[in-house]
């Protein structure tokens, strides 16, 4: 199970039928919800402030999850996936939203339910994404409202696909 490591007292905890890929590593003041999935690569650091993730989160391969010391923390309710090589800096993100490929997502933002971020985007810091809105580009601007059905069922699908696939390495 990846690289659990303790640091100033505190060792990560995880739910029920949780996965962390042999290379990636979780430190610290980590809690993770029930049927989450860090992924190849990945970095989870709860050494200067905490991170809370709760259900069904996938962390996909090469991303990176850190804070501010005594400044900011993360908090990602469930159904959210990190797509791959994200980086998430001390972010609020709400339930059933994708973060995608390769974005930035900086200190105190705050991505409301059911909302999607473009591959590749950065979202700067403070920036306030109203629920059910794409945002995507550098720096990210708001492009449309989702579909909430669509994009609810989207977001989902990938969240139970990836709970599969971690099934794929539990007895290995």
């Amino acid at each position: 199970m990846g690289i659990i490591k303790t640091v100033r007292g505190i060792t990560p905890q995880f739910g029920n039928n949780c996965f962390v890929a042999d290379t990636a590593v979780v430190v610290g003041d980590v809690v993770m919800g029930d049927e989450c999935s860090v992924w190849f690569g990945s970095v989870v650091r709860g050494d200067v402030n905490s991170i809370r993730i709760g259900n069904r989160v996938n962390i996909q391969d090469g991303s990176v999850l850190h804070t501010l010391y005594q400044k900011s923390v993360i908090e990602i309710d469930d159904n959210v996936s990190i797509g791959h090589n994200v980086c998430v800096h001390g972010a609020k993100i709400e339930k059933n939203c994708l973060i995608g490929i390769g974005s930035v997502v900086l200190d105190h933002v705050h991505v409301g339910e059911g909302s999607i971020i473009g591959a590749g985007s950065v979202v700067l810091q403070g920036t306030r994404i109203e629920p059910g809105s794409l945002y995507a580009g550098t720096p990210a601007k708001r492009i449309k409202d989702v579909d909430p059905e669509q994009a609810k069922e989207m977001i989902e699908k990938i969240a139970k696909n990836y709970v599969f696939y971690s099934s794929w390495y539990k007895d290995n």
